[in-house]
């Protein structure tokens, strides 16, 4: 074995004992499949397709009526999508654009930044990239590196992360003020179910692109993320742009509550109530419903 195979397969503590994982063999160990099967006791039944299908083309229309009312009234709207490695985001924000013009429905997905970036106030490369009269933007990744990824992997300073936790409502609540509709979304999925994401990223070779050496590194470091995560909602989580925490181990029951979410807190013509249904409570809420293990 390598030194690269070797530090990619680790000791982590999981269910309560310290368990072997693997990445490089294709064969998923038995205890994720156990400790999943754990998790979803007392969780709504996975989704079926065709159910999924059929409401998801439903909410897709009224997404479209949105689309409408902003171009008719000039209305913004911003989506944060937030949330662990391997939760989904992606295919949230595909699942939510699909039938939008992409003209005026833009997805964001910022690098990186560049060294003029890193000099730069650092709300700076977002606050480009917010909506015009009309616009619909969905962020994969947003401001909100520094309040998770950056502390956690040492991309930034502990005063860089506390500073930005204190301003970050002021900077919200400018944005609301000025008339922006602000979705912030977090993904949340167990430990197994990531570690099950992970592996078929790797072993699936349509996937493969999506495994980056990040999703290695964080294999290790689920308890840091969560510290972080917590810290970030108490600091954050306010009336004006509150944390909307999407229970994620069901991809697709959560794109239909998340798109729900966003139908039902705007204001826009035409809507159809019974076409956009109910939210599931244990599916989406605040952030006492987060994963802890």
């Amino acid at each position: 074995m390598t030194d690269e195979q070797e530090e990619r397969a680790v000791e982590i503590e999981i269910g309560g004992a310290r368990r072997r994982f693997d990445i490089d063999d294709p064969i998923l160990p038995d205890w994720v499949k156990t400790l999943q099967e754990q998790s979803a006791v007392g969780q709504p039944d996975k989704l079926g397709r065709s159910d999924y299908d059929r409401d998801l083309e439903l909410l897709q229309v009224e997404l479209v009526k949105v689309q409408a009312w902003q171009q008719a009234t000039g209305n913004r709207v911003v989506l944060l999508f937030e949330g662990r490695d391997a939760a989904g985001k992606g295919g949230a924000i595909a699942a939510t654009r699909e039938y939008m013009n992409p003209r005026s429905a833009r997805i964001v997905a910022l690098p990186k930044p560049t060294e003029r970036e890193r000099g730069q106030w650092y709300y700076q490369r977002y606050v480009e990239h917010l909506p015009s009269a009309g616009e619909f933007v969905m962020f994969d990744r947003s401001w909100y590196n520094r309040a998770g990824v950056e502390p956690v992997m040492g991309f930034c300073t502990p005063d860089e992360h506390a500073h930005f936790l204190a301003e970050t409502p002021d900077f919200e609540r400018m944005l609301v003020k000025s008339g922006i509709y602000l979705f912030k979304f977090w993904l949340d999925i167990g430990r197994a179910k990531q570690l099950e994401r992970f592996h078929d990223r790797r072993h699936t070779i349509l996937k493969a692109w999506k495994l980056s050496p990040m999703d290695i590194a964080s294999i290790q470091r689920w308890d840091d993320y969560t510290a972080m995560r917590d810290q970030m909602f108490a600091s954050t989580h306010t009336d004006l742009a509150p944390w909307i925490v999407v229970r994620a181990d069901d991809k697709r029951r959560a794109r239909l509550n998340l798109i729900r979410r966003v139908l039902l807190g705007l204001p826009y013509e035409g809507k159809n109530i019974n076409a956009i249904g109910h939210e599931e409570p244990a599916i989406i809420g605040g952030p006492e419903l987060a994963v802890q293990a």
